[in-house]
């Protein structure tokens, strides 16, 4: 009952702040597509005098093709919209009589200029990377690479976007990054956040929006940032989709098959999509490890390995919304996706007392089931919103292992049953009101949040037909509640012709329980943060801007790494959850520089106190090593240059570059382990239209030596290629593509603890062909399908979208 009422009383607050008595100011709006009615994803909006066409301002055109301008003083004005590769048209003169005077001028047509397309006769390229003024926007519809690809594949492309030796997410050389799917948080991490990753597949995905220091409108956890994936969203009316089948080879077999139905119907509008994979998963490894003892005694293991498995992942989604009327509407999405691997894992250790072979097969089964309802409401002609939904997420991940060691001429089997599964619940509401005579806007909303999640596992000992608990290894039955109770306000205005803030204010109170049955230990959190961020933007010239943030964020533990319970990797290595580990907490600054509305210069500083981070442990009796989460200390400096380069009306290029220097401060076994390094990292993403309308994209990545807690990383690099070809009137498409071209792409690095080391050296298997086919259908007119923000937190740290 406690709960409920937190709950109630989150939502009762969010709509008395909406009550505050505000009025409305003007707006300029306006939606822009190509002759095709397909939306324009990129281009400008320039607002010039009636009078003398001089330039008095202007933005750009957003990724769902429309433009929005605050009204300027009275006079007489008009727009022209430009595209590259179209004609730029001049709308008719307006005038402006108030403050309050707003217009949208509907859907504005652009078509393709016929100088371009007697140079050009294939479709026009589009930025690949757009840094807005609140996050960087990577283009993957439509792209060469992305088809046949997962999600979890596009993700660890991207600028600044680095995976460690765990396959966990960081951004720009740090730990704590959070994953949204359509604005909503997966509440998953690790293995299971990899997991659901590696389901989705790429075909689906829009874009990807990378937004290192958010508002105060987002959920405070993540002290890196964010990672937003975009779904693609219907702009057609009737019926219309796409299917699309692949293939990929990299060492061994793999495929992919599925397609997306859309229907539009009066007012409702319907969606569905579905996917099946069957996608090897290889990787190859070698640890060199040194343990010293007290008397001084130097031990050292050589272990070389591989792991073997085969993924099998079906999915759907289904969308459904209903407009009410014109200004409201309500719709539910459901979703289902699963994932069955079959892993083996195979090591052979040597030792100054001979050979230790270990064999590891792994059974897990995966699923994520979600359903959200939910509504928008735009509440006046002058841009008062009001959104609202509720989200239900069930994830179930069960596993079966068998371990055998064979040592010398004495065998060991034991077995690991590991069920484990989360209910997430959420509820948010979100309000926006613009407000009179200062050019400013107003957004309050709440969230409730409750995840319930249980996690058990049993050892078993093997041998002569039977199966008797183990008594080498005892498991542990884990249970862990947590309710997040959320309310922000958020504010921005127009302080001068020259500077515009933005400032915002988050308060959450987190309620959690954990409970270890083996042990007999409860565990119980409650406390109550704020969240502070703001926003401050100046406009020295029309070809030089400065924007200035600070923000607040936490990183709460992950529900699995709060089990105590120890799990065997091979025979020398083990993981252990850690019952007390502490939130993280990271105040972050940015400074960027926009040059010409092109070029960005992005400066950032970041404190974490507590952060989370895997420690290898070394164990120089039993000659382990322990790998466990601990609470650690970072302080981070990034420099990020964001270079697009365009060669021609055929040729464009998108360039990043960031310096990155990291400081590490880690507790292990009675000391605290400081490792600092400056990092390199760059990528060129290059589009070329080639003549009988072939597209040609290179992609190549430099990852320099770096720092991660006690670790210090190798460098690395790849380089990626893919040729796309349309036919039947650009319906039908083939892509032939190329990953990892000279098999660099590794993983390598070595930890140093009072002089005990581990050298890892490990290759996943990136180098590998693709060739996928995809057919597009329609029937029926263009529309504009309603956007929706849903917004889940909780879900990257259990293991589900």
């Amino acid at each position: 009952m406690k709960k409920l009422s937190y709950l109630l009383f989150t939502l009762l607050l969010t709509f008395s702040l909406t009550g505050a008595h505000a009025q409305n100011t003007g707006q300029l709006t306006g939606l822009v597509v190509d002759g095709k009615g397909e939306v324009l994803s990129y281009g400008t909006a320039a607002l010039l005098n009636a009078r003398d066409k001089a330039f008095l301002s202007g933005t750009a055109i957003d990724l769902e093709g429309t433009f929005k301008l605050k009204t300027p003083a009275a006079g007489k004005y008009f727009f022209r919209i430009s595209a590259i590769g179209f004609a730029s048209q001049d709308l008719p003169v307006f005038e402006v009589t108030s403050a309050d005077f707003s217009k949208n001028f509907g859907k504005i047509t652009l078509q393709q200029d016929a100088k371009v397309l007697k140079e050009v006769t294939v479709e026009n390229l589009r930025p690949t990377v757009d840094v807005q003024p609140d996050k960087m926007v990577v283009s993957v519809e439509g792209t060469a690479m992305a088809a046949g690809s997962t999600a979890y594949e596009v993700l660890a492309k991207s600028p600044g976007v680095w995976v460690d030796q765990d396959g966990n997410i960081q951004l720009n050389g740090k730990a704590g990054v959070k994953v949204m799917i359509d604005g909503k948080l997966t509440y998953l991490d690790g293995k299971q956040l990899q997991t659901m990753l590696q389901v989705m597949p790429a075909e689906n995905l829009k874009n990807l929006e990378i937004i290192t220091n958010p508002s105060a409108k987002f959920d405070a956890e993540g002290t890196t940032g964010i990672l937003n994936i975009n779904l693609k969203k219907n702009t057609l009316a009737g019926l219309n989709g796409s299917v699309y089948g692949g293939y990929l080879f990299n060492k061994e077999h793999g495929g992919n098959a599925g397609g997306n139905v859309n229907l539009k119907q009066g007012k409702w509008s319907t969606s569905a999509t579905a996917d099946v994979a069957s996608r090897p998963r290889l990787r190859s490894f070698k640890m060199d490890r040194t343990f010293i003892t007290k008397e001084g005694e130097l031990n050292r293991q050589s272990m070389a390995g591989g792991e073997d498995g085969r993924v099998f992942s079906p999915s759907v989604r289904l969308t459904s919304d209903y407009d009410l009327n014109k200004n409201h509407s309500v719709g539910a999405t459901v979703g289902f996706a699963q994932s069955t691997a079959d892993m083996l894992l195979t090591t052979r250790t040597q030792t100054t007392n001979g050979f230790t072979n270990t064999l590891n097969k792994d059974e897990n089964k995966f699923s994520n089931a979600t359903f959200n309802v939910h509504y928008a409401g735009k509440l006046d002609t002058l841009g008062t919103t009001l959104s609202a939904d509720v989200d239900v997420v069930s994830i179930k991940d069960n596993g079966i292992g068998t371990f055998e060691v064979k040592d010398g001429t004495t065998a060991t089997l034991l077995e690991n049953v590991n069920p484990t599964q989360y209910q997430i619940y959420s509820a948010k509401v979100d309000f926006a009101r613009p407000l009179p005579g200062i050019k400013g806007k107003l957004e309050v909303g709440s969230k409730a949040s409750l995840v319930l999640s249980d996690n058990k596992i049993d050892f078993f000992t093997l041998g002569n037909g039977t199966r008797q608990p183990s008594a080498l290894r005892t498991g542990d039955h884990f249970l862990f509640d947590e309710n997040i109770y959320a309310a922000y306000v958020n504010f921005n205005m127009k302080l001068s012709a020259n500077w515009s803030l933005q400032s915002g204010l988050r308060a959450e109170y987190t309620v959690s329980e954990g409970n270890s049955k083996s042990l007999n230990k409860t565990n119980s959190r409650d406390y109550v943060d704020l969240f502070p961020s703001v926003f401050l933007q100046q406009k020295i010239s029309e070809n030089y801007q400065l924007s200035y943030s600070y923000s607040r964020r936490i990183n709460r533990p992950r529900y699995e790494n709060l089990n105590p319970a120890v799990f065997l990797i091979d025979n020398d290595t083990e993981a252990q959850g850690n019952p007390f580990l502490k939130p993280a907490y990271t105040n972050s600054f940015q400074v960027t520089q926009t040059i010409k509305k092109t070029y960005n210069l992005v400066l950032g500083y970041s404190h974490t106190k507590d952060a989370i981070s895997e420690v290898p442990v070394p164990d120089a009796v039993n000659r382990k090593t322990v790998f466990q989460q601990r609470n650690v200390e970072n302080k981070a400096l990034n420099a990020t240059l964001v270079a697009p380069l365009t060669v021609s009306t055929k040729w464009n290029i998108s360039n990043n570059v960031t310096l990155a220097y990291q400081n590490w401060r880690t507790p292990v076994n009675n000391l605290v382990v400081t490792n600092e390094r400056v990092m390199f990292m760059a990528q060129t993403n290059h589009n070329v239209l080639l003549p009988g309308k072939f597209k040609l994209e290179l992609s190549g990545g430099y990852q320099g030596p770096g720092s991660f807690n006690v670790y210090r990383t190798y460098a690395s690099y790849w380089v990626d290629l893919a040729v796309k070809k349309s036919f039947l009137k650009d319906q039908f498409d083939v892509t032939l593509a190329a990953t990892d071209i000279f098999r660099s792409r590794k993983m390598q690095g070595m930890s140093n603890v009072d002089g005990n080391t581990n050298e890892i050296d490990m290759y996943q298997y990136a180098q590998g062909v693709r060739l996928n086919l995809r057919y597009r259908f329609n029937k029926g007119e263009k529309f504009e399908m309603k956007r929706r923000n849903t917004n889940l937190d909780e879900v990257n740290r259990a293991g589900g979208n």
